[in-house]
């Protein structure tokens, strides 16, 4: 009798992918114990992308290419037109990807068992860092969740995001009813750990890495490891963006009310310091609980910098 495999559809965003692409792509196809799908969606490129995945898909049925849709200008609205267009009624799950990364064998079905193991809608892991140096690092964010971590970060890197169908059709209704105000949103993954634990949705972070997780020059978001990754976020920070995105996200999902996002939703003075007495609840990792604390007081104190 033939084993029946759940069937997974990969929503894969691309821009100036050609350095990469194709040894992602391989890795998708490769999967293990699941029936696999691929669609690209392209931001317009400049190095052949468009015309390597058109020659692709034609020597691959499992591998759709969307129509071209104009500029995005980040992976963000990239991903947003991909839950957007693309139909899952036929498919068990959707998962994200990335055009750069190396994906492990059993990426999908550790992360499909997972689902249904933990009785959970949502999915993601740890990732090993590598650099072009040979340099490896695994990224942990399988912390344990706390009340509010979702409104202030996302569940670790999206390309290892893995949801049911029912969180994603709900995921879809969500972002076709706000869809000019999602595109402000910076970060997808972000926003939709959001959505699913802001509507009583369950999430399991893997602690086991699934995926090689490239680290080059031209990553949107990279490995938060070392001195200068958080100088640069604290900048973020400091001009505004982060807490503007965390005001935005609360409001996109629904939490806007809530009497605890109620004390601190206008980010005033005495909100923010108020605001880092729940650093404990609001970031997973212990440093990230004490940094958040800090950047409440210093943006309290020396404020935001002016635009």
């Amino acid at each position: 009798m033939r084993v029946k495999h759940p069937k997974v559809v990969v929503l894969l965003a691309a821009y100036n992918g050609m350095q990469w692409i194709e040894e992602q792509v391989a890795s998708i196809l490769d999967q293990l114990a699941v029936e696999v799908t691929v669609y690209i969606s392209i931001d317009p490129s400049t190095d052949g992308t468009e015309a390597w995945c058109a020659a692709y898909a034609a020597k691959h049925p499992e591998v759709l290419i969307l129509p071209t849709s104009g500029s995005f200008g980040g992976a963000s609205r990239n991903f947003f037109r991909l839950i957007r267009d693309i139909d899952f009624e036929s498919y068990d799950f959707v998962a994200f990807a990335d055009q750069d990364d190396v994906w492990h064998s059993n990426k999908l079905q550790r992360a499909t068992q997972a689902i249904l193991a933990h009785h959970v809608e949502g999915y993601s892991s740890n990732v090993t860092a590598f650099w072009p140096d040979g340099s490896t690092h695994v990224l942990n964010k399988a912390q344990p969740q706390v009340a509010w971590d979702f409104l202030f970060e996302a569940a670790g890197p999206g390309c290892t995001y893995v949801m049911s169908k029912k969180l994603a059709d709900l995921l879809k209704g969500s972002l076709l009813a706000n869809w000019q105000q999602l595109q402000d949103v910076s970060l997808h993954d972000w926003y939709c750990y959001a959505f699913a634990r802001s509507h009583g949705y369950r999430w399991y972070i893997d602690p086991v890495p699934s995926m090689d997780y490239r680290q080059h020059d031209r990553n949107q978001i990279g490995a938060n490891k070392g001195l200068s990754p958080l100088i640069a976020r604290y900048k973020t920070i400091h001009d505004g963006w982060w807490f503007s995105q965390v005001q935005l996200i609360a409001l996109s999902v629904g939490q806007g009310g809530d009497p605890f996002v109620q004390t601190w939703l206008k980010l005033h003075r005495i909100q923010l310091i108020q605001l880092s007495f729940s650093a404990w609840r609001c970031r997973r990792r212990v440093r990230d609980k004490v940094l958040f604390f800090c950047i409440c007081w210093a943006t309290a104190l020396i404020g935001k910098k002016s635009k």
